[in-house]
């Protein structure tokens, strides 16, 4: 059951050039998985609003945060004004893009700000060392349009079953990665054993279909072991 809930801006935190984390101080907040999704209202309007991904994990007790990529739409100008202190209405929690706990080996191909959720479910595997073993690629045209790279290092330190492999459409001195796109071959590339894992898809929605069809047609993987989320939060 969801609950609408008038939540204070605890803080607010630049990812990197147009995506900014907000953080919320609730009260009282609801219970919610990692992976799931908010609405967010801004001004009571009901042309402001918008489903975002959590962000945060359940097991970051503090606050609840979503992330946003800022676009010139007029909701995301309210949003980019947004400071500590202020109060938004907020309902959650929504959506069934959660981590089967039992799954042994997970793999996760995302893009761009479809990350958000995944950053969700990855940090709860590392707090609760829930054991599986996880491997995240995440495409990205630059290395400046990467999101949560140092919240993911830091992971990757304290949770050695989890790897994250870039790919980049533009290389970058120093920074390591793989140049072209998600396909075929990176996947078996990058995740030898991709047979043996369930996978997590999560970005925009045309990404996220040509994913699908790679896993499915090209790899064989079966359409069950495919779960997916065509991300909302533009």
């Amino acid at each position: 059951m969801t609950a609408e809930i008038t939540a204070r801006v605890k803080e607010v935190i630049s990812r990197n050039y147009n995506v900014k984390s907000f953080r919320l101080e609730i009260n009282n907040a609801p219970d919610f998985q990692a992976g799931q999704f908010l609405l967010v209202k801004l001004n009571n309007d009901p042309a402001l609003k918008r489903y975002l991904s959590i962000s945060s994990s359940p097991t970051e007790k503090c606050y609840i945060e979503f992330t946003k990529k800022l676009t010139e739409s007029d909701f995301s100008k309210k949003l980019n004004n947004l400071k500590a202190g202020d109060q938004i209405t907020v309902q959650y929690p929504f959506g069934k893009f959660v981590l089967d706990e039992s799954a042994p080996k997970i793999a996760f191909l995302s893009g761009g700000i479809g990350i958000t959720p995944i950053r969700s479910i990855c940090k709860y595997a590392a707090d609760k060392k829930l054991g599986a073993d996880i491997i995240l690629l995440y495409a990205n045209r630059s290395v400046k349009d990467v999101v949560f790279k140092d919240d993911f290092d830091a992971m990757m330190k304290d949770y050695p079953r989890l790897r994250v492999a870039h790919v980049l459409c533009e290389t970058e001195p120093g920074f390591q990665c793989t140049v072209g796109r998600i396909n075929a071959g990176v996947i078996k590339h990058q995740i030898p054993d991709y047979r043996e894992r369930k996978f997590y898809l999560c970005g925009p929605p045309q990404m996220v279909e040509a994913m699908q069809q790679i896993l499915i047609r090209e790899l064989e993987i079966a359409p069950g072991a495919v779960v997916t989320e065509n991300f909302q939060g533009y």
